[in-house]
C-alpha cells in the first residue's frame, strides 16, 4: 500500500471515526468529561457581562427602579455590580485554566496511547511496505497525523462546548431582553454559519495533498541528511536545494488554496452580522419609542449580539478545524487497518531446530506483477553445508536468500525447511533460527555491547566476551576509552566500515542460529579490513547452514557447493572443481575474468 495514494474515505463518517476514537478516550474518559462540563460555565459565563448591562442601564444611568417579572428590587444594586462582573471574570479564569489543564492532560494521554499502537502497527509491517513508501510520508502519517487526530478532537470538543454554550447563554440573554429582536438575531447568525459547511471537501483535499508535499519534505531532509557524502562528491548541493525550494512552494500554494476558501467567510460573516445588527438597531429604537422595550433591554441586547459574533466565528472555525482533525483521523484508522502481506498462517507452527536444511522447490518470484526476477529455482541446501551464491548484478541472488526469513513471500512455488513450508512456520520462530549479515549493516544508536546483545539480550557475560573473541573485536575494544560499553552514534557512524562489519557478525554470532546468511559481508571494504571481517565470518560459519553471496575467491572455493544465477536462473550448480570442469561454463567464464588477477596478487 503507497501512503501517498490515500484518501481519507472515511473522514466524513463522523460517528464510525467516534466509534474509532473512543476506545482510546475510554481509559481518561473521566477527565474527558469533567473537561468538557468545565467548558460549559467558562462558555455561559460570557452572558454575565451583557446581562448585567440592563439593570445597570435601567437602575443606575436611568434610575428606574429594577423590575424583574412585576418584583420590584427594594435597594440599589449599582454598589454591586461591578463587584459581582470582577467576582464572575475571576471564576471564570479559574474554570478556564482548570478547562486548558484537562484537555492539555486527556489529549497527551489520547496521543501516547495512539502512537504506541501506531508504532506497534509499523514495527509489525512487513519489508515490502517499506519499499514502496518513503521515510518522508511513513513519517507524516505515522507521527503527524495522530498528533492532529488525537490531541485535536478533545481540544475542538472543548471549543464546540465553550463556543456553544457560550452562544446558548448570549441567546438566552437576548431573549430575556426581546423575543422579537432574539429570533431575527438568532436567524442571521445561522445565516452567516453556512459557508462553513461548503467548504469540508475542500479541506480534506487540501489535506491530503498537504500530507503527501509534508512527507516529501521530510524525505528531502532524510536524503539529504543520510546522502551527504555524495551529495558532496557529486556537487548535488544545488539540486537538494532546488527540490526543496519546489516542495516548500506546493506546500505554500496549497496553504494559500485553502486559505483563500477559508480567509472570505469572515468578511461575509461580518456583512451579515452587520446587517443584522443595523436591522436590530432600527426595529430595537421604534420598540423603545412604543414603550416595548426598555434603553437598558436594547443595550443589553446589542451587546448579547455582539458579543455572540465571537463565539459563533470561533464555533464556524472550530468545524473547519475539527474537519481537518476527522481528514487526520480517517487516515490514522487507515493506517491502523493496514494488515502485512507477510504474517503468521492461522495453523503456524514452531520450528524447534533444523534437522534436514532448506529446499527451494520450483521457487518463482517477482516484486512487480509480470517481471520475474526469480524463475523455477530448485535448489536443496542441506544442514551445516555452505552454499556460495554468485552472478551477474540483479540476478536476483539477494532476493533468493531474503525469502528465507520471509522479508518476502514466494509468488509460485515452495521454500522449505525440514520439509515444511516456510509459511506455515511462525514468523517470530523461524527468523529466531536466521542470523544475517548484511553489506551495509545497520548499528542502532548506544553502545557496542548494546548492538551485539540485540542478537541475544539474555546472553550472559561470559557468552559476550566468546563472541568478541571470534567477532575479533578485543583489539578493537581495548583501544576505546571505555571499550564495549563506547557509544556509536547513530547508525554507529563514529566506527569504520570493518569495524561495523564485526560487531554486525558478533551481533549474528551470539544470535548462535542454525542458518546463516551472509549478504555481500565483505565487498565494500579494504583488503585489509576485509581479512579481518573474513576471520570472523570463518568463525561465525562454523557448524551452521550458511548462504554466502561473496566475491571473495576463499570464502567461494571453500564453500561445499556454488551456485550461479543469472537473470533470475539456476543455470549452473556444484563445487568450485565441478563448475571450472564445465567448457564454456558460466561459472568458470565468471572466475577466469573476475578472479585470476586476485590470485595473481595472492600468489
Amino acid at each position: 500500500m503507497k501512503l501517498k495514494d490515500t484518501q481519507a474515505q472515511n473522514a466524513f463518517r463522523y460517528s464510525w471515526l467516534v466509534s474509532r476514537i473512543y476506545k482510546y478516550i475510554k481509559p481518561f474518559m473521566f477527565r474527558a468529561i469533567l473537561s468538557v462540563l468545565v467548558a460549559i460555565p467558562v462558555g455561559m459565563l460570557d452572558g454575565v457581562v451583557a446581562l448585567a448591562l440592563r439593570p445597570y442601564i435601567d437602575n443606575v444611568v436611568n434610575k428606574n427602579p429594577l423590575v424583574i417579572h412585576g418584583w420590584v428590587c427594594p435597594f440599589d444594586i449599582a454598589p454591586f455590580i461591578p463587584f459581582g462582573i470582577v467576582m464572575f471574570a475571576g471564576l471564570q479564569g479559574v474554570l478556564k485554566y482548570v478547562n486548558a489543564y484537562l484537555t492539555a492532560w486527556v489529549s497527551q494521554k489520547i496521543t501516547m496511547a495512539v502512537k504506541k499502537d501506531l508504532f506497534k502497527k509499523l514495527v509489525e509491517m512487513d519489508t515490502r511496505f517499506f519499499d514502496d513508501n518513503s521515510s518522508g510520508i511513513t513519517l507524516t502519517r505515522f507521527v503527524s497525523d495522530p498528533d492532529t487526530a488525537s490531541k485535536g478532537i478533545v481540544e475542538k470538543l472543548k471549543d464546540l462546548f465553550t463556543n456553544g454554550f457560550g452562544a446558548l447563554a448570549l441567546v438566552c440573554v437576548m431573549l430575556y431582553s426581546s423575543w422579537r429582536l432574539a429570533v431575527v438575531g438568532v436567524v442571521v447568525l445561522c445565516v452567516a454559519i453556512l459557508p462553513v459547511l461548503l467548504i469540508r471537501k475542500k479541506i480534506k483535499s487540501v489535506s491530503n495533498e498537504t500530507m503527501v508535499v509534508g512527507g516529501n519534505l521530510t524525505t528531502n531532509f532524510n536524503e539529504t541528511y543520510q546522502g551527504n557524502k555524495v551529495m558532496c562528491a557529486y556537487g548535488l548541493q544545488q539540486r537538494q536545494i532546488s527540490i526543496f525550494n519546489a516542495r516548500l512552494q506546493d506546500s505554500f500554494d496549497l496553504t494559500m488554496s485553502l486559505t483563500k476558501r477559508v480567509g472570505w467567510m469572515s468578511p461575509i460573516m461580518y456583512l451579515i452580522a452587520s446587517f443584522g445588527i443595523a436591522f436590530v438597531l432600527w426595529y430595537g429604537t421604534s420598540l423603545i419609542l412604543n414603550g416595548t422595550m426598555t434603553m437598558g433591554a436594547l443595550t443589553s441586547f446589542v451587546t448579547s449580539l455582539l458579543l455572540l459574533y465571537k463565539p459563533i466565528k470561533s464555533f464556524g472555525n472550530t468545524l473547519t478545524d475539527l474537519q481537518t482533525v476527522f481528514v487526520a483521523m480517517g487516515r490514522v484508522f487507515e493506517l491502523f487497518d493496514l494488515q502485512p502481506e507477510i504474517k503468521d498462517a492461522d495453523d503456524a507452527i514452531e520450528l524447534d531446530e533444523v534437522k534436514d536444511g532448506v529446499c527451494f522447490n520450483d521457487v518463482s518470484f517477482e516484486y512487480v506483477q509480470g517481471h520475474s526476477v526469480l524463475k523455477h529455482i530448485n535448489l536443496n541446501v542441506r544442514k551445516n553445508e555452505t552454499i556460495a551464491i554468485v552472478g551477474n548484478s540483479g540476478g536476483g541472488k539477494t532476493t533468493l536468500v531474503n525469502l528465507i526469513p520471509r522479508f518476502y513471500d514466494v509468488n509460485s512455488g515452495m521454500l522449505m525447511i525440514d520439509g515444511t513450508d516456510v509459511r506455515k512456520i511462525k514468523l517470530e520462530s523461524l527468523r529466531s533460527h536466521i542470523a544475517v549479515v548484511f553489506q551495509d549493516n545497520f548499528l542502532f544508536s548506544g553502545t557496542i555491547r548494546e548492538n551485539i546483545l540485540l542478537g541475544n539480550p539474555k546472553a550472559t557475560e561470559e557468552e559476550l566476551k566468546q563472541v568478541v573473541e571470534l567477532a575479533h573485536l578485543g583489539e578493537f575494544l581495548d583501544s576505546l576509552p571505555d571499550g564495549i560499553d563506547t557509544q556509536i552514534g547513530e547508525r554507529g557512524t563514529s566506527l569504520s566500515g570493518g569495524q561495523r562489519q564485526r560487531v554486525a557478525i558478533a551481533r549474528a554470532m551470539i544470535k548462535n542460529t542454525p542458518i546463516v546468511i551472509l549478504d555481500e559481508a565483505t565487498s565494500a571494504l579494504d583488503n585489509q579490513s576485509e581479512e579481518i571481517v573474513q576471520k570472523a565470518l570463518d568463525n561465525l560459519m562454523q557448524n551452521k547452514t550458511v548462504f554466502v553471496i561473496a566475491h571473495r575467491l576463499s570464502t567461494i572455493k571453500n564453500a561445499n557447493r556454488i551456485a550461479l544465477i543469472n537473470d533470475g536462473e539456476l543455470v549452473e550448480l556444484g563445487t568450485h572443481e565441478e563448475l571450472m570442469q564445465i567448457e564454456n561454463g558460466q561459472y568458470r567464464h565468471l572466475y577466469e575474468m573476475q578472479f585470476r588477477k586476485q590470485d595473481a596478487v595472492e600468489a
